[in-house]
């Protein structure tokens, strides 16, 4: 499966556009509720492409190839035929073989009904937390990890919208833009992993967060009229929170120390930090101290030269009603 890309990430893979630079774990979002038994043709989910196993996952591979092993042995040990199970359960025969041969990904839903098929008394639906993790690429899972472990983050983007500001609608877009692009299936999956990275702003204690965006982002319709509102509406309600500070960097700000791209600063409990920039260190993530110093004094003068939080507020609600 391909990695993010328009975004650099800390180990110097591929990313996709507005996500921090620096390496993170994945939270996954709540599974589904569970479906029912058996599900009418009409009702039936369609044998689209599920999302396959990251071959370079190994923790990942796994997981599903657990999994896979379980469903078989539990199927098997109640004589059902895959055909038959999957017509309980709502899937093609097929996806059935491909799941119980660790070759894709259960959905959350797949597992509960297969739970309530085969009688797995809550073992099956038990397996989802794992699974959901695996849905993720594992870079993301990484990059979430450490985003759900800083207690402070300071964030400059220069070229786009950061990913945890992002709409589902707008990041969609983003992936949908790529070159060479990416399947259908594959934007959904990258959709769903960055904004399962959102839970950031629910966590307490609550982190510190601080956000520098260039207003040329801001200003680009990605999506359309109607995804660019609904980013800008995004960004204002982010940048109310009590935990977080939105500052623009206007286009005609005279001075700028940002020019040499994005720069991330992530500080954790323990005193420790890690931080990249596109300008610096030929863009390797650093731990540092001396490094890292560098990087908080160029984060520090861009958010002088940059807004106010309150007059980037009010600049965001301005393009809002200009649009």
């Amino acid at each position: 499966m391909r990695a993010e890309k328009a975004d650099k990430k800390t180990g110097g893979a591929g990313a996709t556009a507005g996500d921090p630079a620096v390496p993170a774990q994945a939270a996954a979002p709540a599974a589904e509720a569970a479906g029912p038994t058996a599900v009418a043709a009409h009702d039936a989910i369609p044998d689209e492409p599920g999302w396959e196993v990251d071959p370079d996952d190994d923790w990942g591979v796994a997981v599903v190839a657990t999994v896979g092993r379980q469903l078989k042995l539990r199927r098997e040990a109640v004589g059902m035929r895959a055909a038959e199970f999957g017509t309980a359960v709502g899937y093609g025969e097929d996806m059935v073989y491909k799941i119980e041969s660790g070759r894709r990904i259960p959905r959350p839903e797949y597992l509960d009904r297969a739970d309530s098929v085969l009688s797995a008394q809550g073992l099956l639906s038990a397996m989802k937390e794992d699974v959901a993790k695996v849905r993720y690429p594992k870079k993301v899972r990484e990059l979430a990890k450490l985003e759900a472990q800083a207690v402070e983050m300071g964030v400059y983007e220069s070229h786009s919208i950061n990913g945890l500001l992002q709409t589902p609608e707008h990041a969609r877009a983003l992936f949908e833009a790529m070159q060479p692009p990416y399947s259908p299936d594959e934007s959904e999956r990258m959709v769903a992993a960055r904004m399962a990275r959102r839970s950031i702003f629910e966590r307490l204690p609550a982190p510190a967060l601080s956000f520098v965006q260039e207003e040329a982002a801001l200003r680009r319709p990605i999506g359309g009229r109607m995804v660019w509102r609904q980013q800008l509406e995004r960004l204002l309600e982010v940048g109310r929170l009590h935990n977080v500070t939105l500052q623009v960097m206007p286009l005609q700000s005279e001075t700028h120390s940002g020019l040499d791209g994005r720069i991330e600063v992530l500080k954790f409990a323990d005193g420790t930090a890690v931080g990249r920039s596109d300008g610096a260190f030929n863009g390797r993530p650093t731990y540092d101290p001396k490094q890292l110093r560098i990087l908080e004094l160029r984060y520090g003068t861009i958010r002088a030269q940059a807004l106010s939080p309150r007059e980037s507020l009010a600049f965001i609600e301005q393009l809002l009603g200009e649009s």
